[in-house]
């Protein structure tokens, strides 16, 4: 009898890992499966269309400011659809005052975003992992401090805290002088975005440690022990991952439209570095230009149109995805 139980058990199918059962459960989710999808296009878009674009970003064409009578009679610029008079490159997007190619520069300004909203997300999630699990873990007057900071941080009204704090850095020059000048406003947007973006990381962490701080397997690990730093790094924050990872997911389409804001009101990333937030900023002065229904005809009353409709495809692909690894993770549905 045993050698039959022992021959079944190695015949037995192999149980599925959490990852597989996981991304098995994702793939039933459709409008998960769609912003995945969408969000895999727009990444590679933004990576490779700049790479194979004849212009570079801040590249600018002399013959776009030439005045052409025949296309463009109101403007000392023609940022139609249309060659330069020597049969160079198309620009598809026209340029904007100063000749610089539009198209080459929304997908450029949606790395930029993207590298805002990644970046943040990640610093958010390591100092709130951090912080909540501490907090959780040690109670008493640490958790008393910890969360006492929390809140009174979540108290300041956050939109003029960030525009205040966005114009002293990027006054200051600190963040240029690290970074250099193209790089600089994009370090400051991040670190603004981070220093008040993991404060409900960090309460989220903070409940579901403390559920878990007290259960058997805790209490196992320190009767076997292992001290503080193991039973937080390697038992307490593992198992606290599922809200985590829905929480980082969210907050990437949240930064994305905190730094479209922020640039939108020109204290975000700054000209010439492009981002879709002052992409929007510098095409609203063309919405006066919307006097045909052809956008071919007239091309700049629409380039208001394009940043914005790319950060609502962005951001409504990753809130679908985070609905998604929500359901995925959480046991008690049934997929």
């Amino acid at each position: 009898m045993v050698a039959v139980a022992q021959t079944e058990e190695r015949l037995a199918p192999a149980e599925a890992s959490q990852l597989s059962v996981t991304w098995r459960r994702f793939r039933k989710h459709r409008l998960g499966v769609i912003g995945l999808v969408t969000l895999i296009i727009l990444v590679m878009s933004v990576i490779v269309i700049p790479m194979f674009s004849p212009y570079e970003y801040d590249e600018i064409d002399p013959l776009a400011l030439i005045p052409d009578p025949a296309l463009q009679t109101d403007s000392a610029f023609k940022p139609a659809m249309w060659s330069p008079p020597t049969g160079g490159p198309v620009h598809i997007l026209g340029t904007d005052t100063v000749g610089r190619d539009n198209f080459t520069r929304l997908f450029f300004g949606g790395r930029i975003s993207l590298l805002v909203g990644l970046l943040s997300t990640l610093l958010v999630v390591i100092i709130g992992t951090l912080v909540g699990a501490i907090s959780g873990f040690y109670g008493a007057w640490i958790d008393t401090i910890l969360m006492r900071i929390v809140d009174l941080m979540l108290a300041l009204p956050l939109l003029p805290v960030l525009l205040v704090m966005s114009k002293l850095l990027d006054s200051s020059g600190v963040m240029t002088g690290i970074f250099g000048k193209t790089n600089g406003t994009v370090a400051t947007i991040i670190l603004v975005l981070t220093i008040f973006g993991w404060l409900g990381i960090s309460r989220l962490v903070r409940g579901s440690i403390l559920s878990l701080r007290s259960l058997d397997f805790i209490e196992a690990t320190r009767a076997l022990g292992s001290n503080n730093r193991r039973i937080i790094l390697r038992h307490l924050m593992p198992n606290s991952f599922a809200p985590i990872i829905v929480a980082a997911t969210l907050a990437v389409g949240d930064f994305i439209i905190t730094e479209s804001f922020l640039s939108f009101l020109g204290l975000g990333i700054q000209d010439p570095t492009p981002s879709w937030g002052n992409l929007l900023q510098s095409a609203q002065e063309y919405s006066a230009f919307i006097t045909d229904l052809n956008p071919l005809k007239e091309i700049r009353g629409y380039l208001i149109l394009f940043p914005g409709f790319l950060i609502l495809l962005t951001v409504l692909s990753i809130n679908f995805m985070g609905d998604a690894i929500r359901d995925a993770l959480d046991p008690r549905l049934k997929m």
